[in-house]
């Protein structure tokens, strides 16, 4: 038996035919209310005073809840697509800033908290959970990548080699530099501050401010003291 997500030629094609139409509808008002109108025929569960701008693409919207007050901006591609057990969920308040990318890769589960900024160009993706926590701030062009390719036989192609799936925790109240990147099997305890452009490939404690590729932890914003630190 396949365990691959498919969906029924009705289903694709009201999903299709729905989401490119509507995304398209720029008239000042009326848009927005008429796209979110017609979205919760489609959608596993859209709230109320929902805002999504025109040119906004959406994949696999059976397995999209979206909360109250999202915002969402022109040239946002989410895709829950590939698995039937995908499931991307916006919590109350987040706002997705333009051209940012959420895609599940298998059998994954995306979760964005109340009251989250997601900044332009940002990538979430994978094919483990990732949860990013309540009140974060994700700047422009940060990258949270919940996969890794195995590399450990030379002869076989990385290709068939297989992933890693670990998955990405980010709790509640970090702050994310322009293009940070996390990579998988990571988690930033709440309160961490991430410089702008660091690669975070190990867990981060919490109130920790980390800098750096790799990137590493020079003070906790608690004791208000410099960690030392090995280069």
């Amino acid at each position: 038996m396949t365990t691959e997500y498919s969906f029924s030629t009705g289903i694709r094609l009201q999903e299709i035919l729905v989401t490119t139409l509507l995304r398209e509808i720029s008239i000042i008002d009326l848009g927005p209310k008429l796209r979110n109108l017609v979205y919760r025929s489609i959608f596993s569960r859209i709230g109320s005073s929902v805002y999504i701008q025109e040119g906004v693409k959406f994949t696999g919207t059976s397995s999209i809840e979206i909360g109250n007050g999202v915002r969402i901006f022109k040239g946002v591609r989410i895709d829950a697509r590939g698995h039937k057990n995908n499931k991307i969920y916006l919590d109350n308040g987040v706002t997705i800033e333009r051209n940012v990318n959420i895609q599940c890769l298998e059998n994954t589960y995306i979760h964005i908290e109340q009251d989250t900024f997601i900044g332009p160009g940002v990538c979430i993706a994978g094919s483990g959970d990732i949860k990013i926590g309540k009140r974060c701030l994700i700047a422009a062009n940060s990258g949270i990548y919940a996969n890794n390719y195995n590399f450990s036989n030379p002869i076989e192609p990385i290709k068939y080699q297989g992933i890693s799936r670990k998955g990405i925790v980010i709790e509640d109240d970090c702050w994310l530099g322009h293009g940070v990147t996390i990579l998988n099997g990571v988690t930033i305890g709440e309160g961490s501050v991430i410089s702008t452009g660091a690669v975070v490939t190990k867990d981060v404690p919490p109130y920790s401010v980390v800098v750096g590729v790799p990137a590493r932890v020079i003070k906790n914003r608690t004791s208000k003291q410099r960690v030392n630190t090995k280069d």
